[in-house]
């Protein structure tokens, strides 16, 4: 049975970060602009602070894109919600996105085991299991969500699962259960995203959505093997792609 999250007309698009390429990234500007420019379904990653705030961050560290420092899971919320993403941002509470952007879909990567607990308990609470799908390069994460949740939460697999796909087409081992695979389109010099994979995993009534292309001409090459999403830094030049296809980003 399809999940509801899934249940729609693809191809569609993602915005990454909210779009990384065009606002600070996971800030509510970048996922305003993303909505505006037309998308439903966006990607977030996070964290939990000292305290159990759960906040739409991707590094473990202030550091790289904020005007303070320290480990996100040293700090409490109140420092935390001092620092400014780029200087100018406020970081996002991730009961906030839901909140601001109730017809947004979100796609989120648990990035440390303390987001797991938080991130289920908050799910559970806003009765958000329609509205969202867990992702992670950490299988056991994924897992340990969906057994907080329930078997309705929509989950995807990364490397494990790909790699799963990969030698499936050689009819080697099996395919675990999962909604979705995120894939890049190579790992290194190993293509993935190639139409025999499409067709494969398609026949296993799994999605596939390809990160994080920002170029019109890969864009272009990746929906025509069939992907069913593609996730972009540059919300603008994938908008524009689905334009000149005719296609709905959501």
């Amino acid at each position: 049975m399809l999940h509801p999250y899934l249940a729609y007309e693809a191809p569609i698009g993602f915005a990454h970060r909210g779009g990384a390429g065009a606002h600070p990234e996971n800030t509510e500007r970048a996922f305003r602009h993303a909505v505006e420019l037309g998308y439903r379904y966006l990607e977030t990653d996070v964290h939990a602070t000292a305290d159990g705030v759960l906040i739409a961050f991707h590094d473990d560290k202030l550091d790289r894109v904020t005007d303070r420092t320290g480990r996100i899971i040293d700090l409490t919320w109140a420092e935390v919600a001092e620092a400014r993403v780029d200087g100018t941002d406020p970081i996002l509470r991730f009961d906030e996105m839901l909140e601001r952007f109730p017809d947004a879909r979100i796609n989120i990567d648990p990035k440390a085991d303390t987001a797991v607990e938080p991130l289920a308990e908050l799910i559970l609470h806003c009765g958000v299991q329609d509205r969202v799908c867990v992702t992670s390069f950490s299988r056991r994460r994924t897992e340990r969500v969906k057994r907080r949740v329930g078997g309705d939460l929509c989950t995807g697999g990364a490397t494990g699962a790909t790699i799963e796909a990969i030698v499936g087409l050689r009819g080697i081992g099996a395919l675990r259960d999962v909604d979705v695979l995120q894939v890049p389109p190579v790992f290194g010099p190993i293509p993935v995203v190639t139409r025999r994979f499409v067709e494969f995993v398609h026949g296993r009534g799994i999605h596939v959505h390809v990160w994080t292309i920002d170029d019109p001409e890969e864009m272009h090459g990746l929906l025509d093997l069939g992907v069913d999403a593609i996730m972009t830094d540059r919300p603008e030049i994938l908008a524009s792609v689905f334009a000149e296809r005719g296609a709905s980003l959501a």
